[in-house]
């Protein structure tokens, strides 16, 4: 049960890019969640399933004797569902979702590879769940703000 929950349903597991593939399965968790959902209540979740992740994360790499095991990819998901949580999505507005959607995934990716900043030094400096978690969190949160900036300049000058 541990697995499945870390590796998100084994997405994990997959030979190329566990991290990207995860972060997929967590979106279109996420997108579809929110048709049933508030976005706080995403967000919410986020928080709740990172609580529970550190513990299992803790517990998983005193087992496998692995910091930070590629195949753990339940931190994409807090992260990814932060970014889609704050972004400004509105699932009403096909639109909207699909834009907005895309933006937070592009940059949660691109800011969880980079590691820029802070983001890197948790990475490589925090130990045990709370370094696997904390660096896609901040990722997430950083996502979610440029989402939503980026939107906010594509509606400005190239939608309307």
């Amino acid at each position: 049960m541990r697995k499945a929950f870390l590796t998100l349903l084994y997405s994990g597991l997959s030979p190329k890019a566990p991290g990207t593939i995860g972060s997929i399965v967590a979106l279109f968790l996420g997108v579809l969640l929110l048709q049933y959902v508030h976005e706080s209540t995403l967000f919410l979740l986020s928080l709740f399933i990172t609580a529970i992740a550190v513990k299992q994360i803790d517990i998983y790499e005193k087992e496998v004797g692995v910091h930070d095991s590629k195949e753990i990819v339940i931190d994409e998901l807090a992260g990814m569902w932060l970014a889609l949580s704050i972004c400004g999505i509105n699932i009403q507005d096909t639109n909207n979702t699909i834009i907005l959607a895309s933006l937070a995934f592009l940059f949660f990716r691109l800011f969880d590879i980079w590691k820029p900043s802070i983001i890197g030094r948790i990475d490589r400096d925090v130990k045990g769940g709370w370094g696997v978690m904390g660096d896609d969190l901040l990722a997430g949160l950083a996502a979610g703000i440029a989402a939503a900036g980026t939107y906010q300049v594509l509606v400005e000058f190239v939608i309307n």
